[in-house]
């Protein structure tokens, strides 16, 4: 779930109704405005503001502004940032990064449309105790999947790399490194793009936008794993289609898991070492922490459960961290056997075995937490995308 540590950063970059501000036209939607002025506003503003499709262009213009001058910042601060190295420090100036620009230009998006950061799924009830719950059910779900793997004789550990000091200083590091990892992925998806997507598509939309992802990746064939991306984007197309002919209400929040639990695969597709099989994880666990966001009423337990699995996955056990080997681990673990029961150079996500245990998270999730009291329980009015 980490994508490729760059000396730069990438290109790349649940709501109720009842909490959506209503939009107020004002005297500048009137009648006495021209015909043009109104139908410029009718395409950019629906019922409850700006349109979903024009947020999440506004959100991106900004996003891709933002990364290259905080790059640039951050590599005449220090030239050293230019070489590659997937260890704690770098990680963590690298992540904070992309963190950085998506605060950025979520907070301009949050002025347009008059509503707080923490509107985008990060209102939820008991906020601490979802986070310490998702850290605690991630270490456990990667210490599962790695004791299997080493219990079958596809995954050997090496001697401890780290002793003394060292043990303590790194994990504290690699933890803020997960961290930022899990507060720039989630805040992406599961909580700007969720929220946005949910409140403005419809299963036509989303099948628009998965589609162009699978022709770009056909088309360029771009990436490692691509097949993986493929399989999730089949996957969804039934039930969501299903949900869009039942008129199933809060069917939109489906329709947009469906858009970023691909896109969540399609940007893993940039990182070395990867197979269909980490895409399709990757993808897969991106809709495990979409559904924990239905049950829970936000993205505090994705969060968590994304930077303890990565932290046990990196730094505890050593292992490849989605084709990523790290330079200051615990304890060292090294593939051995067929790819497709190890994971090779994936690590651990590249492994079949992966499957079972993220729909063992997601049982997890359904059982912990079930629909919750407090999460939403009203599906939001759906606007047009893009007018």
């Amino acid at each position: 779930m980490e994508p490729e540590i760059q000396p730069l950063p990438s290109d790349a970059p649940t709501p109720e109704a009842s909490l959506e501000p209503t939009f107020a036209p004002g005297p500048v939607a009137g009648e006495s405005q021209p015909w043009e002025i109104r139908a410029l506003l009718g395409i950019l503003l629906g019922p409850r503001g700006l349109r979903a499709g024009w947020s999440v262009l506004i959100f991106y213009i900004f996003y891709r502004a933002f990364s290259p001058i905080l790059g640039t910042l951050a590599l005449g601060i220090d030239p050293g940032l230019a070489k590659v190295s997937f260890s704690p420090g770098m990680a963590l100036i690298v992540e904070s990064i992309p963190l950085l620009a998506i605060l950025a230009a979520v907070g301009i998006v949050a002025l347009l449309e008059k509503r707080s950061i923490l509107d985008y799924n990060l209102k939820g009830p008991r906020p601490a105790f979802h986070f310490i719950t998702g850290l605690a059910v991630g270490f456990a779900a990667i210490s599962v999947l790695v004791g299997v793997l080493s219990w079958g004789g596809w995954l050997h550990f090496g001697p401890v790399a780290l002793s003394g000091a060292a043990v303590f200083k790194a994990g504290v590091l690699w933890a803020l490194a997960f961290l930022t990892v899990g507060l720039v992925e989630e805040g992406s998806f599961r909580c700007y793009l969720q929220f946005t997507l949910t409140r403005g598509l419809n299963f036509w939309w989303a099948l628009a936008v998965i589609g162009t992802v699978c022709l770009d990746l056909l088309w360029r064939g771009r990436g490692n794993g691509i097949w993986g991306v493929y399989i999730v984007a089949a996957l969804g197309l039934l039930p969501c289609l299903l949900l869009q002919l039942r008129k199933v209400s809060g069917s939109s929040f489906w329709q947009a898991a469906w858009v970023t639990s691909t896109l969540f695969g399609f940007i893993h597709t940039n990182n070395n070492g990867e197979n269909w099989i980490g895409i399709f994880a990757a993808a897969l666990i991106g809709f495990v922490f979409c559904v924990s966001v239905w049950a829970t009423g936000s993205a505090w337990w994705a969060i968590g459960c994304h930077a303890a699995w990565d932290w046990g996955e990196t730094y505890f056990y050593g292992a490849a961290d989605s084709g990523n080997v790290a330079v200051g681990h615990y304890l060292t673990a090294t593939p051995s056997g067929a790819t497709l029961w190890s994971g090779g150079t994936d690590g651990p996500e590249g492994s079949l075995l992966v499957v079972p245990v993220v729909l063992l998270l997601l049982l997890a999730i359904l059982v912990l937490y079930g629909r919750g009291k407090h999460a939403a329980q009203s599906a939001p009015i759906v606007e047009p995308a893009a007018g």
